[in-house]
């Protein structure tokens, strides 16, 4: 990393004070002296060398991560790097220019399956995780089959929220919440399901969920003294509902729930806990 003007003038003067021959010589203290201002000009031009230097280290660093064996990583970025309604250049991996606006893609996540790799991908749409519309869908996986690998074979998905149903035990403190789980000082209605929900929201796409992290997310609720999961379930497309005892990975990279239907609150006062 480049050093400081500063500190590159200082190690000059050092090194001219400790010279046996021009130490002697050259003992002016002030910052316009000569010899001090040829060696701001040394340190200018010695920082303009070490900066370039960093610039070029950084510019071969991603021409060489860019030419390595595509790992997960780069199947992500260029499912993001997709640009909804462009053409590639041809018989390349790139667009001609980078439209921000076209590309759809917000999130993705690249797993390892039987026999090739599964993309995951989601929108943003009204600021929340959707899945791409099925014209962007079928031209995203025209595009990841231009862009891959020889012989990859990819499973390209985005689907609906995985589906999160839950029943909850709530032990709250009475002198902050009510029997129907609202703030007493009137700043929140529905703090719990709220916090329910910015859990999910806060999972990374295609992050694990772990159970005891969403009870513990619960219990620091102002007001809730203790979160008990009697029942926690999810699930996905058609399928049944199957209970989350430990964790659970969504099959669509994220999770959704109706507070209204899908959350089952029972609201039980409870003294602090010392």
């Amino acid at each position: 990393m480049a050093r400081t003007i500063a500190v590159i003038q200082q190690s000059i003067i050092s090194n001219v004070q400790a010279d046996a021959a021009l130490g002697p010589q050259l003992t002016s203290t002030s910052s316009v002296a000569i010899w001090r201002l040829w060696t701001y000009v040394i340190a200018v031009c010695q920082y303009v060398l070490e900066s370039l230097f960093d610039a070029h280290v950084a510019e071969v660093a991603a021409t060489i991560a860019g030419m390595a064996p595509h790992t997960l990583l780069w199947y992500v970025n260029k499912a993001k790097a997709f640009q909804y309604g462009y053409a590639l250049v041809p018989d390349t991996d790139t667009y001609a220019v980078t439209d921000t606006t076209a590309q759809v893609v917000n999130y993705a996540a690249a797993t390892e399956v039987n026999n090739g790799l599964r993309i995951k991908v989601a929108t943003l749409s009204g600021g929340a995780l959707a899945p791409l519309s099925a014209p962007q869908l079928t031209a995203f996986t025209a595009y990841m089959k231009l862009v891959r690998d020889a012989c990859v074979r990819l499973q390209v998905t985005s689907g609906n929220p995985d589906r999160f149903v839950a029943d909850l035990s709530i032990y709250y403190d009475p002198l902050v919440l009510d029997a129907t789980g609202a703030r007493l000082d009137g700043t929140g209605n529905t703090p719990v399901q709220d916090a329910v929900t910015a859990f999910l929201d806060s999972l990374p796409f295609n992050g694990l969920f772990v159970l005891n992290y969403f009870v513990n997310a619960i219990a620091v609720v102002p007001g809730v003294v203790i979160c008990k999961a009697n029942n926690v379930q999810a699930t996905y497309a058609a399928l049944p509902l199957s209970a989350i005892t430990l964790e659970y990975l969504p099959d669509a990279g994220y999770m959704t729930c109706d507070t209204s239907a899908d959350l089952t609150l029972s609201f039980i006062p409870h003294s602090p806990v010392q």
